[in-house]
């Protein structure tokens, strides 16, 4: 199916009518997912935004539950679900695979998260395949097709004049249902896209389940500043914070986006600090990214975006380190492995 591109504006304003729709946008100085409002131009040219639409699913900040006393002096704890239908529509197949990853996080292992979970379900994805790639993406070295993305519910891509629209999912079926009218029969012919930069993951985690204690890590931790832009500009970073606001008889729990590269991340009762030197901070980043996560999940929690590799102030490029990582010996291997992940 095609949808013309002059009939994008209706669709979205149709769209916006039940449910919160976001797009790709100029965001004041940066670029991430804008909710839609007649007026605004998504900007499909993005390779990608600047921030991920994580927050939709995780925001930043988010309300857990308010507690206290009522008139009665009964104490009450009341949870806050705040759940809308959303569309983000026009995810690059990279946030889409990340996505995958939260929800082996909050919805996995014997565990749901009462907070991700009721959004998670009312979310529908709508992925454009990318035409163009940015110097820092490299999502295909990490099993990711910039061409498709295979979980999301509907798969768009961008022609000249019209976008192609398929459905993958039964929700993506459902929500075409409901597209008919904007829709015509047809298909695109367009030429994959496939990213420049690269790198070899093959043997990288295995050789990382023996490099814990290894000197690369002080090499690489002299130049981080620990500010935690790469955590707060990927889209799978997943760290929080729980705190509370109290007021008389009444409080608010809240949970807010933390970071591993921080001092007090990890700083325990009686000012106890396992980490707190940056080398260890800095190792834990990129060892959760490509060995421990796959140890728990089965996957690299890295989804080649690129974002922390344009958005580092010293320029502290993942891609690299795969390299030098790569290029380790085997003499310098230590067999005990990784055993203080955690």
């Amino acid at each position: 199916m095609l949808l013309a591109k002059d009939k994008l504006p209706e669709l979205l304003d149709h769209l916006s009518a039940s449910a919160r729709v976001y797009v790709p946008a100029q965001v004041e100085t940066y670029t991430g997912f804008a909710l839609y409002h007649p007026g605004l131009k998504p900007n499909f040219e993005l390779v990608n935004t600047t921030l991920p639409p994580k927050d939709l699913l995780f925001p930043q900040t988010q309300n857990m539950y308010r507690y206290g006393f009522d008139a009665d002096g009964v104490p009450f704890i009341d949870p806050i679900h705040d759940a809308d239908d959303v569309v983000v529509f026009g995810m690059r197949s990279c946030d889409v695979a990340s996505i995958v990853c939260m929800d082996d996080v909050f919805l996995t292992k014997g565990y749901e998260d009462e907070f991700y979970s009721p959004r998670r379900e009312r979310l529908l994805m709508v992925a454009m395949a990318c035409n163009k790639v940015a110097e820092s993406c490299f999502c295909d070295s990490m099993g990711v097709d910039p061409n498709v993305a295979p979980t999301a519910d509907i798969q768009m891509a961008a022609g000249d004049e019209a976008f192609s629209v398929v459905a993958q999912t039964p929700k993506g079926e459902a929500a075409l249902a409901d597209w008919a009218p904007y829709l015509s029969e047809g298909e695109l012919q367009r030429t994959p896209t496939e990213c420049t930069l690269r790198v070899e993951m093959t043997g990288i985690k295995q050789k990382l389940d023996q490099m814990y204690e290894h000197p690369i890590w002080d090499s690489v931790a002299k130049k981080c500043l620990t500010c935690g832009t790469c955590t707060y500009v990927c889209p799978t970073c997943h760290c929080f914070d729980i705190s509370q606001n109290n007021r008389m008889k009444l409080g608010e729990r809240y949970r807010a986006w933390d970071s591993c590269m921080f001092y007090d991340y990890t700083e325990m009762a009686g000012n106890h600090n396992p980490r707190a030197d940056k080398m260890p901070r800095v190792r834990q980043r990129f060892l959760h990214k490509l060995c421990f996560f796959e140890d728990r999940y089965g996957k690299t929690l890295c989804v080649g975006c690129g974002r922390c590799v344009a958005q580092c102030p010293v320029a502290l490029d993942i891609t690299v380190l795969i390299d030098q990582i790569g290029a380790v010996p085997a003499s310098e291997l230590v067999l005990e492995g990784a055993t203080n992940a955690n």
